[in-house]
């Protein structure tokens, strides 16, 4: 028997070194991950191998039965057990299985309207790393007895560490238990329980199945991530599965009838009667199931050496569903019982590198839409080892939630396993909704460091959910607008920072809205035009299936259109994020956070509208060097100051998205950083304007430009095979034309000199401008900025020698008695 670690061992010197039953229960794969480059595949967790339910059960079951000698029996009435999110939540119900006297939770990223979270921790090397506790009791976890802690894997104790830290803040208590299937704690990790026991006065106990320990080379990691880029190439593959066959049969739907009220899982509290109605139940659920089966197999079947003869009882799959992972294993348990030929496995949020290889723990992957709508934005899920593994039926056990028409699609997970497996069974679990809504908790302040979920309109911005989540937090409540002229002389004294307050919003008027929809019309063309270069540019130089992060608030208008490109000409559904970025103050660190625990940096594309003299770039560059795996290059619509590689045009031309502020940016404001209302464990801040609802252009901008895309298709094509072949290194000449206007015109400060017309737009717009300098010959691109000019009684000052089509110049040294060239002073209007 070939343990399926070997092809990653031999490839990376890794070694796996313990208990003699190890290599059984563990094989190595390898993953996208800048934190953690292999992975290692168990065997009897039932998640990414499929496995005897009996068996997978099993493994829980003994363990808590372990947990119960350990505790006695009236401990043991007392305690709470917790299992992780996702991988561990089975694992978790059967070790409180085992226990027999305690009630059961397992942490989330399901977020549920109405049940406040009872607590919160992070995992360190995971994927998805922010886990919700979502008690419909929030008692459950407030008692002084002990509590259980269930994961799949005790590697660093980070993850541990975290949650008991967390917890014991909130809900003291003076003993825990931590369970795994393997400890495979490193010898600098194995002293580290003990200490942070004596530092928290509590005991920490640890069961664990097997122990060992994973011997890393130097430089594993980098050499795992070139391996995975070698199998893969830039991007993951969409597919990793023997080629599909013709689907012989449409999925059959089958009614479970699910106890009414029995929870569906531990997401919200899973108690000892709760399991007594299921165990009641469950015989009849599998007999539903089982009515849906073939009873035995034989159609001709495909030359396939490891195949089961004609004749034979069907070989059924019981494929749950991420979290829920306990209903389906018990239903396979139940249709095990019957004498079925069952195995069990879950689809994953995880990526993993398939190979099929029999040495290799991961030999084939589905990989198939996100169809429960989750809070952190679409993406992609996996199955792993279903394709080609010789499956005559799959019974696929999904919640409500999940059973969306995403699910039913023609790229969906249905139409994925019918492809490769001859009969396909859906049974669907009701989603459980606490009866008791919890509005608060009040026992103890709320330390966790959890990031909130990407903020989403239409409850924030005009946008459609799926076109942006915004990591950001709401501010709309707080009074934040100061008039222009207070703003400008405060942050030129040094006595507050542009990010602080906001302007008041301006109000276009009639004839300033007509020169939008005319700049629109005439320009749409041209900004698809650059929309398509810039993506199809990222496409193939960053990322096959890139993340999109748009620089709040400019960029948010270009990553939907570059999102929506994707889409119509690729079929690609890419996540977009937009956070905010300061200058002088950096990124808005705990959004990278958050950014790094849903999605592999590497992927990350950060997106703006447009460069001036390089400012951001620089910033942007400076600010993420604490954090590994991001390119700092920003991908923007224009790059007249020559400041980056990756561009849809390098010329100086007007964008109609400069024109306006919130109204055609989804109704959000300019985003803010200010002490008192952003605190270290929270997203940066900004408005969503409901009340300008009437005036909101952002849709119609948006519409505008998509709809020139198939007209441009052809250019772009040429467009970007010429880029791709010419030297696009930043010249920066911009930036040196910044500075040389910032001496000849006596400003002597660069951050006063804001060029093209799109800076230009917001000094007009936001700031207290003194002229405007005007490329002669460029009036095409200035009308919007001439009208502005005029009515805040600001010169336009006409100049032959200019890299940009204009120029906006902020009054230098300004107090509100300072006054324009024409010796009048300049007011807002």
């Amino acid at each position: 028997m070939v343990w399926t670690g070997t092809w990653v061992a031999e490839r990376l010197g890794v070694e796996l070194i313990g208990d003699e039953e190890l290599p059984a229960l563990l094989g190595l794969a390898l993953r996208r991950n800048p934190k953690r480059a292999h992975l290692l595949v168990s065997s009897v967790l039932g998640k990414h191998v499929p496995q005897r339910p009996s068996v997978v059960y099993g493994s829980g079951l003994r363990l808590g039965r372990r947990v119960r000698e350990l505790l006695g029996d009236e401990a043991a009435a007392r305690s709470v057990v917790l299992g992780y999110a996702e991988t561990a939540t089975a694992l978790g119900h059967a070790v409180a299985d085992g226990l027999g006297l305690a009630p059961y939770l397992h942490s989330t990223r399901r977020p549920v309207d109405g049940v406040a979270r009872a607590g919160g921790f992070e995992e360190s090397h995971s994927h998805a790393t922010s886990h919700l506790l979502l008690p419909e009791d929030p008692k459950l976890l407030g008692g002084d007895g002990p509590l259980v802690l269930v994961d799949d894997e005790f590697s660093t104790g980070n993850t541990v560490l975290n949650t008991i830290r967390a917890l014991h803040e909130r809900y003291p208590r003076r003993r825990y238990v931590v369970v795994a299937l393997v400890d495979m704690r490193s010898a600098a990790d194995l002293g580290r329980l003990d200490a942070f026991a004596t530092e928290m006065g509590a005991r920490v106990d640890l069961i664990a199945g097997a122990a060992g320990t994973v011997r890393l080379p130097d430089g594993v990691l980098e050499k795992g991530q070139a391996l995975v880029a070698e199998h893969e190439g830039p991007g993951l593959a969409r597919d990793a599965a023997p080629a599909p066959r013709a689907p012989r049969e449409a999925p059959v739907r089958v009614e479970l009838g699910w106890p009414t009220e029995l929870p569906d899982g531990g997401r919200h509290g899973f108690t000892t009667g709760h399991r007594e109605r299921l165990e009641a139940a469950l015989p009849a659920m599998a007999a539903a199931i089982a009515g849906a089966l073939p009873a035995r197999v034989t159609p001709e079947r495909p030359a396939d050496p490891a195949a089961p003869p004609a004749g034979h009882r069907p070989r059924v799959l019981v494929l749950g569903f991420e979290e829920l992972m306990y209903a389906p294993l018990r239903l396979g348990t139940a249709l095990e019982d019957a004498g079925h030929d069952v195995r069990y496995s879950t689809t994953t949020r995880s990526p993993v590198l398939a190979v099929d290889d029999p040495g290799y723990a991961i030999r084939t992957r589905l990989v198939f839409p996100a169809h429960d709508d989750p809070a952190d934005g679409p993406g992609e899920r996996y199955a792993y080892n279903v394709a080609g593994a010789g499956f005559d039926a799959v019974v696929l056990v999904v919640d409500s939630a999940a059973d969306t028409p995403a699910l039913h699609a023609p790229d969906g997970l249905l139409a994925q396993l019918a492809a490769h497996i001859p009969r396909v069974v859906l049974a669907v679990v009701p989603s459980y909704a606490p009866t008791v809504r919890v509005t608060e908790v009040t026992e103890a302040p709320e330390r966790s460091s959890m990031l909130p979920e990407p903020l989403r309109g239409p409850a924030f911005s005009s946008y459609a959910p799926e076109e942006v989540g915004w990591l950001l937090q709401d501010l709309s409540d707080v009074e934040l607008e100061a008039p222009t002229e207070e703003r400008e002389e405060a942050i030129q004294s040094g006595g507050a920072h542009y990010a602080e307050s906001l302007p008041v919003e301006y109000q276009p008027s009639e004839r300033y809205q007509e020169l939008f929809h005319a700049a629109l019309e005439s320009s749409a063309a041209r900004i698809a035009r650059a929309v398509g270069t810039v993506t199809e540019t990222v496409l193939a130089e960053r990322s096959a299936r890139p993340v999109l992060v748009s620089l709040a608030r400019a960029g948010t208008p270009v990553g939907v259109l570059m999102r929506r490109w994707a889409k119509a000409r690729h079929g690609l559904d890419l996540p977009h994020y937009a956070v905010s970025i300061v200058r002088g103050r950096g990124i808005d660190a705990n959004a990278l956070r958050w950014l790094a625990a849903h999605h592999d940096p590497a992927d990350v594309v950060f997106v703006d509208g447009w460069t001036g003299k390089g400012a951001i770039t620089r910033e942007l560059a400076e600010a993420i060097k604490e954090f590994e795996g991001f390119d700092p290059e920003i991908a923007v619509l224009a790059d007249p100051g020559s400041c980056v590689r990756t561009y849809g045009t390098r010329e100086d031309f007007l964008i109609p998205s400069a024109c306006l502020n919130s109204t055609v940016s989804g109704l959000i404001s300019r985003t803010v950083l200010r002490s008192d209302l952003v605190g270290p464990d929270d997203f940066h801040g900004a408005k969503f304007y409901r009340e300008l609802a009437e005036a909101d252009v952002s849709e119609a901008f948006l519409d505008a430009v998509a709809a020139r895309f198939d007209e441009v298709a052809a250019t772009v094509d040429t467009d970007v095979k010429e880029l791709l072949a010419a030297d696009r290194t930043p010249t920066w000449e911009g930036w040196a034309a910044v500075e040389r206007i910032s001496e000849e015109y006596g400003i002597h400060d660069v951050n006063l000199v804001k060029p093209g017309v799109g800076e230009t737009t917001r000094v007009l717009l936001r700031r207290v401008p003194w002229k405007i300098l005007a490329k002669r010959g460029a009036d095409a691109d200035l009308a919007h900025v001439r009208l502005l000019a005029e009515q805040r009684g600001v010169p336009v000052e006409e100049v032959d020698e200019l890299p940009y089509s204009c120029v906006g110049l902020i009054h230098p040294q300004y107090t509100r008695g300072a006054t324009g060239a024409d010796g009048k002073a300049v007011v807002s209007q």
